[in-house]
């Protein structure tokens, strides 16, 4: 906690030095923490006092402020099948091996939940991580319960499940295993290369019609892959993992998500034509969205590293959304409205066309082999 004398109080708020506890606002100075995607560790909504960093010109930043370590928590999952009725998704079900993520994605619509821990859906999302040991122990309990009706699980819905403590931890893996093993149908997305390493049991699944894999190619330009999405895979790297996929036999498509508009979307075409280059069969796109906390924590980022572009930005940005920052609302969410959405949605379409890409309605994947794991003193199926 800070020392005496450092608290100051204004309309309900708490000031402090920065540096002292979590900041909503940072003076627009400050840089990036180095290999981060935010640049503060915003106020969590659920919070009872909202704090704001006030720089008297006497505070110098330390080295660990400086480069922020990444920590590691084991918590005891109590279930890990997430439902979702949402008609925006194309998945009734999902799974989190980890909740934040290291990739630090700067537009990353999962940072607000890490206010229900009471910590900043900034900084904290993306250094605090939270890891699921006993998830594919849940997983089996749950796909063994009599009135388990099997629909394709999904991997990456939220946090990247490839994200880099997943090397020491290999959680997805056990619980891909654990599918494979039961004939369980699995949808994944990802922005990391380190799917390669789970080639072996994805092929598999593959020839069963079990698994699809959709890669995550936001942008092909390094240093906006380095300022926005800082741990995650280079785009490069990312199409090369595309090509072992479809090599290996398994689906496989890019999702180029999410359209940021002036910023990004002018690549829409190229990411597509690279992709379909290496194989790629599929393509999908979700435009940038900014729920909760995340609307401050863009436009910050916005100012620090595209000050003259940045209130073009969230021009388009509210043209799309009718005037708001962020619209919630089912069909309109994913995609946007307006002209720009509409123009979006026609570049899309003509790219596809002409690079081959969702040529057929995707191939529903299969639930009716589905193998009902037998639980220690459990009772097997007549037949």
């Amino acid at each position: 906690m800070p020392r005496s004398g450092r608290i100051r109080r204004r309309n309900g708020q708490v000031l402090l030095k920065p540096g002292h506890g979590m900041s909503a606002k940072q003076p627009a100075k400050n840089r990036a923490a180095r290999g981060r995607g935010t640049l503060s560790r915003i106020d969590a909504r659920y919070l009872q006092h909202t704090r704001v960093a006030v720089d008297d010109g006497w505070y110098q930043e330390t080295e660990d402020e400086a480069r922020p370590k990444t920590s590691v928590t084991l918590e005891k999952a109590k279930t890990i099948i997430s439902k979702n009725s949402s008609p925006d998704i194309p998945f009734e079900q999902s799974i989190n091996p980890y909740r934040g993520c290291e990739h630090g994605c700067v537009y990353c619509y999962a940072r607000p939940a890490h206010a229900y821990l009471d910590l900043s859906p900034g900084l904290d999302f993306e250094t605090r991580l939270f890891a699921k040991p006993n998830a594919v122990e849940l997983l089996t309990e749950a796909l063994a319960d009599p009135a388990y009706r099997c629909r394709p699980i999904a991997l990456g819905a939220n946090t990247d499940p490839y994200q880099p403590i997943e090397r020491e931890h290999r959680i997805t893996r056990g619980i891909i295993a654990c599918l494979e093993r039961h004939n369980h149908p699995l949808l994944l997305v990802s922005k990391s290369s380190l799917v390669e390493r789970d080639i072996d049991l994805l092929a598999k699944m593959a020839r069963r019609g079990l698994a699809e894999v959709f890669i995550s190619v936001t942008t092909l330009a390094p240093e906006l892959m380095r300022r926005m999405e800082p741990r995650a895979s280079a785009p490069e790297r990312r199409l090369q993992t595309l090509a072992r996929l479809t090599e290996a036999g398994i689906p496989a498509g890019v999702m180029f998500a999410p359209v940021i508009p002036a910023l990004n979307d002018h690549e829409l075409e190229q990411v597509l034509r690279r992709a379909a280059e290496v194989g790629a069969n599929r393509a999908g796109y979700i435009m940038l969205r900014l729920p909760h906390e995340i609307k401050t924590l863009f436009k910050d980022w916005l100012k620090t590293h595209y000050p003259r572009k940045a209130g073009h930005v969230m021009s388009l940005i509210r043209e799309l959304r009718e005037g708001r920052e962020n619209d919630p609302r089912f069909h309109s969410r994913m995609s946007g409205q307006g002209v720009f959405a509409a123009l979006i949605r026609a570049r899309f379409g003509n790219a596809c066309r002409k690079y081959g890409l969702n040529r057929e309605p995707a191939r529903p994947l299969d639930t009716a082999s589905f193998s009902r794991p037998v639980l220690r003193g459990g009772q097997y199926a007549l037949f």
